[in-house]
């Protein structure tokens, strides 16, 4: 852990970020949606578009908006006028950020989740395939938590964990957590002159809860005690995090360009190689996929995605999502993964080509029957 200027960015060179803007920004403090610093961040999220990265954007702001729509200085205790407020101001958050993103000729797409849509398999594995669709047509995601239907998570407003959680889903690079601080300091500023600012340290390490201060603002929910947490939780996938000033000028093409701003939290583990140990470590498998030599030689010396028409055999009862087992004929296990189709359906389309899985099944979810992103060999 250093106070220094040691490191540089770990944005530079990321290829895939997630960008969390909080609440105090895009509302400027409660006093509504503030156009200007939306259309200034839209602009230096385009930037990074055209400098090759792709973008996902986790905004907060949504209660906030339909608090200042509805007239309202303090936030509501209560959970349905929470809701409420949410379902108001949602509209406007995302007109706000769709007409800066149009500015630079870039579409946008609502992505409204939940925890437990990031925790059960199904849904985890649809989101994951809307998200990572959605990039490939170089779209802008806008992800915000879905306040109209949450309740425990709603008193929370906890959207750096949702950062974290995104950046988990799509395997991103960086986590980049915008806030009205500076980053993170030794102890709180406010009461401490001799507090210093963290400039790089490793994610996950203990010292830095006993640093992070209480709550956020009043209109925002979330303090650095959650950022740090968030770090932690997106390092898991091998997440770097930087927690900025979002009113620090052009913020984030000079991460880009390398320069060290605000406080950098290293993953211990690379992105690609943190969910192969995760998919390795599994004790027990669902299910298991036998295949034939092609399909053997594609995983283990080509680096292939599985195909349905590779597997010559399918036993066990699993479900879209769970881990499963690639076995050769002679019934040695070579690789696991995330399998994209239940066994019943798995069944039906193997030793198929997948131009007939929609024939077959009557939908497509995915052309493999495991990705090789979610397929680690052993």
């Amino acid at each position: 852990m250093t106070g220094g200027d040691e490191g540089g960015s770990l944005v530079a060179g990321a290829r895939r970020l997630v960008v969390k803007i909080g609440s105090s920004l895009v509302t400027n403090e409660g006093r509504g949606l503030d156009a200007e610093a939306i259309a200034r961040w839209a602009a230096g999220m385009a930037a990074l578009r055209e400098a090759g990265a792709e973008v996902v954007l986790v905004t907060s702001g949504a209660i906030a908006a339909g608090m200042q729509r509805l007239g309202w200085s303090k936030r509501p205790g209560a959970i349905h006028e929470l809701q409420a407020a949410a379902a108001v101001g949602q509209m406007g958050l995302v007109q706000a950020w769709e007409s800066a993103f149009a500015q630079h000729a870039l579409h946008t797409a609502q992505v409204l989740l939940t925890h437990d849509d990031l925790a059960d398999r199904r849904r985890y594995l649809n989101a994951r395939s809307t998200l990572r669709t959605l990039i490939a047509l170089g779209v802008v995601p806008i992800v915000n938590e879905n306040d109209t239907v949450t309740t425990d998570e709603i008193r929370v407003g906890d959207n750096d964990t949702l950062g974290a959680l995104v950046a988990n889903l799509i395997e991103a690079d960086v986590l980049v957590l915008l806030t009205d601080q500076q980053g993170l300091y030794t102890a709180d500023p406010r009461k401490d002159p001799a507090a210093t600012l963290v400039r790089h340290a490793r994610a996950g390490d203990p010292a830095l809860e006993s640093m992070a201060g209480g709550a956020g603002s009043a209109i925002g929910r979330g303090g650095m005690l959650t950022k740090i947490h968030a770090a932690k939780r997106a390092a898991r996938s091998g997440a770097n995090t930087v927690i900025a000033s979002g009113r620090e000028p052009g913020v984030l093409m000079r991460l880009a360009a390398g320069e060290a701003i605000g406080t950098h939290l290293a993953a211990a583990t690379a992105t690609l190689a943190a969910r192969k140990q995760w998919l390795a470590d599994h004790v027990q498998i669902a299910g298991r996929l036998t295949l034939d030599d092609g399909a053997v030689r594609a995983l283990t010396h080509d680096g292939k995605s599985l195909l349905p028409i590779g597997v010559v055999a399918v036993a066990g009862r699993f479900e879209r999502g769970e881990v499963v087992g690639c076995f050769t004929r002679d019934g040695r296990e070579i690789a696991r993964g995330l399998v994209n189709y239940s066994a019943e359906d798995a069944t039906r389309i193997a030793r198929k080509p997948s131009s007939q899985i929609d024939a077959l099944l009557g939908y497509v979810d995915e052309t493999e029957l495991i990705h090789r992103d979610n397929l680690v060999l052993l």
